[in-house]
């Protein structure tokens, strides 16, 4: 149900002022200025959401105001004590009480009450009960006494009303009017409370013509005012008609977050505890109601008894006490019902409540099981391209310094790591990522990081610069293949927005503290270029600005992944920008310079691990490169490599001969490595086990213990790490015989 119905319950604090200086003399009897204040009162506490005291509140005044017999309070009582219950979705209430109001409106001259009532009923039916065809006939007939009383803004208003209800039932063209009349009116006579609205009706009509992008450009206007002004149903039904929009272009992703945003606001704004808070005060005021009905019939009898013979009092009494009686048993009859009614009701939107709960956990589970398994697809591949790069590079010693080999096991490198960083950003995020000390040459790095996208520098024809203070040290320490994936990130979003130009990448020692040297980086362009009122934007995800269907292609995650990677170093970004003149990026990361400590990570790094062992190997591998792959590492190593394809040839081969240990794929036809290893150790084979995998570790560490793997190591992977593990579990192997 739209916002807009209470819109028109402020307006009457402003009508009410008409009657501020109007009272009576009596001091037992109510004046207008007190029920005038206590519908003020009323109307305050609807505003915020305190439906319980809004109700008490406008009990008091309607019977204040029946006391005195004054219909135009009755009216206005009646129509805030039907607005508390549209608020809290009780529309067959709402319904009831706003005739009621109307019908003691009828009976005034004042038509702007006739107005807002004939509105609000216009509301319920059209957007609760669906019942448009009566709904806009109430709208209909509001607008006359908006025209009557010459209120240009309130015209607007049920205009815009009306088209959204010919909208609604797709009835474009006999809505197009009233949005037209809208469209031209609105800046003038329209305010904040009906922007959001105006702009959802012309993004939803901009989508029945095909209009897309202005159809985007409306909702997406619509979204951002009603977070500005808090309109919370409007914003529920923006997000709702956007998820529409999005659902008919195929963007199936953005359509599920805008209905889960628009499920979200509804959720709040009907609220069971709401319901329940007013529940009280919404039967008394209904038993009021009844109270009402048996005093008048009281009073008709009592004056018809009085022109009755004396002997015939008792009788016509008694028979009024009985009715009294049976009204009220009735009474209480049909309120049980009602309640017995509202629990059911209850009772089933708690039903429907789960189900939505249990499809959104469903979702969840799709979405996280399609996390795994193109993690799994990704690193496959890359396992390859790394592996074969190395072997290149082994075989070929010519081929060590070619600038194009290195730039492409650079590339793969940093590939593996954009593609973990970007199918785990939550983990970014929750700062669940540490950070590797590993010692490096900042020249080196950021010449690789230019060699690797020499490519995209040539396609665009842009010269790439590199500017290295002189003071800072030959070695340092910390994460480089952080450093190199935020350098490739925005030294690739500068080469993607600049043509025919130079992009400069530098770094100046800014401040020493202890073993820190603080290094600020610059990346520097004389692209097209960021406006200002973009410059915030850039870094949340899946922000793209300035593309078009063939330039400045990319995800819109890359600005966002440098943030959340700073953020690891403790370290900000900012940014210059001029339309036409260029764009710099800044920030600055502090690495410790240890000469000591570097000497220590280098020496580990080249321990032979080996020790001249010669190891007897089993590789369990269905993919045939990586068979390759493994087989030379192994056997460069100077150990034995027997390969199979399947989980049960390796049965068979367990059955004849004795390794020292086994690698084991998971992801196998016929039967998984799981399984595999299960059969294994139901056999007595104690021989270590290493799943070698593609899996995210976190994901498969339970079940390849519970299988009996005794470690795990993800492809791709150093040989230096492979040797670690295997020489660890034979010594422990040998360790547990001993």
């Amino acid at each position: 149900m739209p916002q807009i119905r209470l819109f028109l319950l402020l307006i009457l604090l402003t009508t009410l002022n008409s009657f501020s200086t109007i009272s009576f003399a009596q001091t037992k009897t109510p004046s207008k200025l007190e029920i005038r204040n206590t519908v003020k009162r009323a109307v305050k506490y609807l505003n915020s959401e305190k439906f319980e005291k809004s109700l008490e509140t406008a009990r008091l005044s309607l019977n204040n105001a029946t006391i005195i017999k004054d219909d135009y309070f009755i009216a206005v009582s009646y129509n805030i004590i039907a607005a508390n219950f549209d608020a809290l979705s009780e529309f067959d209430k709402a319904i009831f009480f706003y005739k009621k109001g109307l019908t003691y409106a009828n009976k005034t001259k004042n038509d702007t009450i006739k107005n807002y009532l004939n509105n609000n009923l216009g509301n319920v039916y059209c957007f609760e009960k669906k019942e448009y065809q009566k709904g806009i006939n109430y709208y209909k007939k509001s607008l006359e006494y908006s025209q009557k009383v010459s209120d240009t803004t309130q015209i607007v208003f049920t205009k815009l009303n009306i088209a959204w209800a010919y909208f609604d039932i797709g009835q474009y063209e006999n809505g197009l009017p009233y949005l037209q009349y809208i469209n031209k009116y609105h800046a003038k006579f329209g305010d904040e409370t009906t922007i959001v609205i105006f702009n959802m009706l012309n993004g939803i009509y901009s989508n029945h013509i095909g209009a897309d992008k202005t159809a985007e450009s409306y909702f997406l206007t619509a979204i951002s005012l009603g977070k500005k002004f808090g309109e919370k149903n409007d914003l529920a039904f923006s997000n709702q008609e956007y998820s529409k929009f999005l659902l008919k272009k195929g963007d199936y992703k953005k359509a599920y977050e805008s209905l889960v945003i628009y499920h979200k606001i509804t959720e709040e704004i009907y609220s069971e505890g709401l319901l329940k808070k007013a529940n009280v005060a919404g039967i008394n005021l209904e038993l009021d109601e009844y109270k009402r009905e048996i005093d008048r019939i009281e009073t008709e009898n009592v004056l018809q008894a009085q022109s009755l013979k004396k002997s015939r009092i008792i009788v016509v009494l008694f028979v009024m006490v009985f009715l009294v009686l049976l009204m009220l048993l009735y009474s209480l009859y049909k309120n049980y019902n009602f309640k017995k009614k509202a629990n059911y009701d209850l009772t089933l939107s708690n039903a429907e409540l789960l189900i939505a709960k249990d499809k959104a956990e469903e979702g969840s589970r799709a979405k996280t099981q399609f996390v795994s398994t193109i993690s799994h697809e990704l690193r496959t591949p890359l396992y390859g391209v790394i592996g074969i790069t190395n072997l290149l590079l082994d075989e070929h010693k010519e081929l060590a310094k070619s600038p194009h080999l290195n730039s492409l096991k650079f590339s793969a490198r940093y590939l593996l790591s954009l593609v973990n960083d970007i199918l785990q950003i939550n983990k970014i995020e929750e700062n669940r990522i540490i950070l590797e000390i590993l010692t490096f040459n900042l020249s080196d790095e950021i010449k690789l990081v230019k060699n690797a996208l020499s490519f995209i520098s040539q396609s665009h024809k842009n010269k790439i610069s590199v500017k290295i203070d002189s003071a800072i040290p030959e070695y340092l320490i910390g994460d480089k293949l952080r450093l190199a994936q935020i350098l490739m990130n925005l030294v690739s979003n500068a080469l993607k927005f600049t043509k025919n130009g130079e992009v400069i990448i530098s770094a100046d020692l800014v401040k020493v503290e202890n073993n820190l040297h603080h290094i600020e980086f610059q990346i520097s362009d004389n692209g097209v270029g960021i406006e200002a009122a973009d410059q915030d934007k850039i870094f949340d995800k899946f922000v793209q600005l300035g593309r078009n269907d063939t330039d400045y292609q990319g995800t819109g995650l890359g600005l966002s992944i440098v943030k959340r990677l700073l953020g690891l170093f403790n370290s900000e970004i900012s940014l210059e920008s001029q339309v036409g003149v260029g764009t710099t990026f800044i920030f600055t990361i502090a690495f410790e310079y240890d000469p000591e400590k570097t000497n220590e990570i280098i020496n580990n790094i080249n321990v032979d691990l080996s020790s001249g062992q010669i190891f007897k190997v089993l590789v369990v591998e269905d993919n045939k490169i990586n068979q390759t792959i493994t087989k030379k590492i192994i056997e460069k190593n100077n150990c034995s490599c027997f390969i199979v394809d399947d989980g049960f040839q390796a049965l068979d081969v367990l059955e004849k001969d004795v390794f020292d240990v086994i690698l084991m794929d998971i992801n196998m036809p016929l039967i998984s490595g799981f399984e595999t290893t299960r059969k294994i150790r139901l056999k007595g084979i104690q021989t270590p086990i290493i799943a070698l995998t593609a899996f995210a570790k976190d994901e498969i560490t339970e079940e390849a213990l519970d299988a009996g793997m005794n470690d795990i190591i993800i492809k791709p992977f150093e040989s230096i790490k492979l040797f670690q593990v295997i020489n660890n579990q034979i010594i422990k192997a040998k360790n547990a015989v001993l």
